[in-house]
């Protein structure tokens, strides 16, 4: 029987630190390791995603809401405002990312998306990124230009969250296809390129790399362009079929699923458990 994750320690230590309004600690953006500083909304909810919470469980309704009402205008997130970015922009891209993440159709984060989504079909309109047409599209739906020194990145964390089903299909084909691609990877996520799988499996890279990939499923595309991924995870199974990440890969966001990792057993349950639902959906459509 797959164990309850929403009745183990590390599920219950994060909801008992939730605000009355859903967040969670003073601010909401951060993505550090839980644990480095005090709790954002943003490690609570990657932590919770991570150990299977839903759009079902009321801790994340009460948050996905007061987000939705956040993207609305309704009320602010948090005081938080950084410099050297457009936040005024940063800031609901952020929302309506993590509302999409668990609820793909709620209604303001699906508008926000299909406003990305007119940028994005505009800026891969030749099959590949044109940055000039992306600039001209995002000041056209935006009335705003991109004068900052750090520009909204497209391949960060939060567009991946962002545009899964809004797309067209042959955009969704060249927006995955330029995050796998990418140098520098996915923002916030796993700093080089995706579409070469980390040298060392047994170690926490390797569990970044993963989270990338896992986004990257969500759009239709994502079959036909993943199969090296599928690959690389059968390579490196074990004779008995599991597999191991290994101690390291330990960092309190997307492992341990298991109250611990006392023993080897429980380490190769939570890899095994996690690589082959991933496997599924890579291979699902074949």
């Amino acid at each position: 029987m797959k164990p309850d994750r929403h009745a183990g320690k590390w599920a219950q230590a994060i909801l008992a630190a939730q605000n009355a309004d859903g967040t969670w600690g003073a601010c909401f953006h951060g993505l550090a390791q839980p644990g480095s500083a005090p709790l954002t909304t943003e490690q609570a909810l990657r932590r919770l995603h991570a150990l299977g919470f839903t759009r079902e469980d009321a801790s994340i309704r009460r948050c996905v809401d007061t987000m939705a009402a956040c993207l609305r205008g309704e009320r602010k997130i948090d005081a938080y405002w950084e410099t050297g970015i457009d936040w005024a922009m940063y800031e609901p891209l952020m929302l309506a990312a993590w509302i999409r993440l668990f609820d793909p159709e709620q209604p303001d984060a699906l508008a926000y998306a299909k406003r990305w989504a007119k940028i994005v079909e505009s800026a891969f309109s030749d099959g590949f990124l044109n940055v000039t047409a992306w600039d001209a599209a995002y000041e056209a739906e935006f009335h705003r230009r991109e004068r900052h020194p750090r520009p909204i990145r497209l391949t960060a964390l939060y567009h991946a969250m962002l545009l899964p089903g809004v797309l067209s299909a042959e955009t969704d084909r060249a927006f995955v296809q330029h995050i796998l691609t990418r140098p520098d990877g996915m923002y916030y996520v796993y700093p080089q390129p995706l579409v070469h799988p980390p040298a060392i499996f047994a170690a926490k890279e390797t569990s970044y790399w993963l989270s990338a990939i896992e986004l990257l499923t969500e759009y239709p595309s994502a079959t036909e362009q993943l199969h090296f991924a599928a690959a690389f995870l059968r390579l490196n199974a074990m004779p008995d079929g599991q597999w191991d990440l290994g101690l390291k890969a330990n960092d309190k966001v997307y492992f341990p699923l298991s109250d611990s990792w006392r023993t080897e057993a429980l380490r190769c349950a939570d890899c095994t458990e996690r690589i082959a639902a991933l496997l599924h959906k890579i291979e699902k459509g074949d």
